[in-house]
């Protein structure tokens, strides 16, 4: 069955998808912070053009890193995480390493081509050696699989819109399924050890082999609970933290889940602002409000009569999904209005671009639910998920009955830890940015990170609507915060709010090198 190809396409796209050492209880916490085992050393070679979309730096190098399994026992089974580096060629410039996350949980190791293509400034290139790397069980790191069925991707870790009581049942069955699946997989001797903790021990081996006593780090969406918790751990060894585009303290967890769906409420009236202004190219309403209902109209329509395609029917969880994966950036409204506009009048959406570049769709979802099922406790009652997709889906009628639906982390076996708790303790090293409305990540949970973190870090708001502010963002105004922070260590002393149409402003120092 081809189905998985639209969806998937969307699916990956979705990159959705959030003191010193606290808190991890437990004795993990202590080994953390002290390996048993000199570092490993990585050979550098050249980047395969594969891991990333747009063309690899010249200069830019990857390599790969042993790291321990299990950290309780750092001289038993090894695992391979791979990593790359763009390195600064300003010796009098260089500050140390940047290790940058592009959320997901995803491959990151063609992540710094990425972000010297959406915009990375020379400044902060020259400062550091910018470095990406795979989490452990995805990518090109030592992989995992639930050994999925092109029907088990579809949705890939996005539950699919539950139309009533008896969907989440089904859902359910599904879920249980998958989670039976990862636990008796060929992989599933990685399946306790997969985690945001063990990530980010993998991010300090990482600094070590790099001979760093310290490191930056830019994460962005997922990747800001990943830099969330690396800085809980290590908070002496991170340098300047930038999170971008937050999760809520909890990580990626079932109210993160929850949050897609005021994401989306936040989000869509500027893709209905757009349509309607576009009316006569699109035809799917003269207003915002005609456009929204316009969206009603054709999921209707899809739960009644799915449209064919060659990769099989195109349904209202196709079409739900698709609007929320597309709500992500401004660039991509075009692509929306049109499939809009090809689903009212019957046909077929047009294919989405970046299809030719999703390789194991297995490893990259399966990937996820070992990381984010292990991070956090989700509900086991099926009921509670009936309740919250009953009440969800009138709150927020567009996406609601999706995000609140239940997944296969509600079959998962109990963590070998507990989550890492976020709180205030450490050095003041933070610097969030936040788009005011975001489909993924919305102002809602970056405001209760926000409030995790406490004096350890200042928050910058932007007037934007889309999923991503550095470097690729429009707004000045936040982008200079960070370059500034990056570059000079100045962080402002204060939060503040960036207007839409703001000039760059002058970082206000404060508490940045410590």
């Amino acid at each position: 069955m081809k189905r998985v190809s639209i969806l998937t396409v969307a699916v990956v796209s979705l990159a959705a998808i959030l003191a010193p050492g606290v808190s991890l209880a437990g004795p993990a916490a202590a080994q953390a912070q002290a390996p048993t085992q000199p570092p490993d050393t990585i050979k550098w070679a050249k980047c395969p053009a594969e891991i990333s979309p747009v063309p690899i730096p010249a200069g830019m190098q990857c390599g790969t890193l042993k790291v321990p399994l299990d950290y309780s026992k750092p001289d038993g089974r090894k695992i391979d995480i791979a990593v790359s580096r763009l390195a600064s060629t300003k010796p009098g410039k260089r500050r140390g390493i940047l290790v940058t996350n592009p959320g997901g949980p995803s491959a990151g190791e063609g992540y710094p081509a990425m972000l010297v293509a959406t915009g990375l400034p020379q400044s902060v290139m020259d400062s550091y050696d910018v470095i990406g790397f795979d989490p452990r069980g995805i990518g090109r790191s030592t992989p995992v699989t639930c050994d999925l069925t092109p029907e088990q991707q579809l949705t890939g870790n996005i539950p699919p819109y539950a139309l009533d009581a008896a969907d989440v049942t089904e859902r359910a069955a599904q879920s249980k399924q998958i989670a039976q699946q990862c636990e008796t997989s060929k992989t599933s001797w990685m399946l306790p050890h997969v985690s945001p903790a063990n990530t980010a021990r993998d991010m300090d081996r990482l600094r070590a082999a790099l001979g760093e006593s310290k490191l930056s780090y830019a994460g962005a969406s997922w990747g800001t609970h990943l830099g969330a918790v690396y800085t809980t751990l290590f908070p002496r060894r991170g340098d300047r933290i930038v999170l971008d585009s937050n999760m809520g303290p909890g990580g990626w967890d079932y109210a993160s889940d929850r949050l897609w769906s005021q994401g989306v409420e936040d989000t869509f009236p500027a893709f209905a602002k757009f349509a309607a202004a576009n009316h006569r190219e699109y035809g799917l309403g003269k207003t915002p409000a005609q456009v929204r209902a316009k969206h009603f109209e054709l999921a209707e329509r899809l739960e009644k009569k799915p449209i064919p395609t060659p990769d099989g029917p195109f349904d209202h969880v196709a079409f739900r999904l698709i609007s929320f994966a597309l709500l992500y950036g401004p660039t991509q409204l075009p692509l929306l209005a049109d499939i809009w506009q090809a689903v009212d009048a019957n046909q077929p959406p047009p294919p989405l671009p970046g299809g030719d570049a999703v390789n194991d769709v297995d490893s990259l979802i399966s990937g996820r639910y070992y990381m984010i099922c292990n991070d956090a406790h989700w509900p086991s009652s099926v009921a509670t998920y009936q309740r919250n997709v009953a009440v969800d889906r009138i709150r927020y009628p567009m996406f609601g009955a999706a995000g609140a639906n239940i997944t296969p982390c509600a079959y998962w076996p109990a963590p070998t830890e507990p989550p890492v708790r976020i709180t205030d303790r450490g050095p003041s090293n933070v610097l969030m940015v936040q788009n005011l409305r975001d489909p993924a990540t919305p102002l809602a949970g970056a405001r209760k990170m926000r409030a995790a973190l406490g004096k350890r870090a200042t928050m910058v708001t932007a007037d934007h609507s889309g999923h991503g502010v550095y470097p690729g963002g429009r707004n000045r105004c936040a982008n200079h915060a960070v370059t500034t922070y990056l570059t000079t260590g100045e962080r402002p002393s204060r939060d503040y709010h960036c207007s839409a149409d703001a000039a760059p402003r002058s970082a206000v120092p404060g508490a940045a090198d410590h």
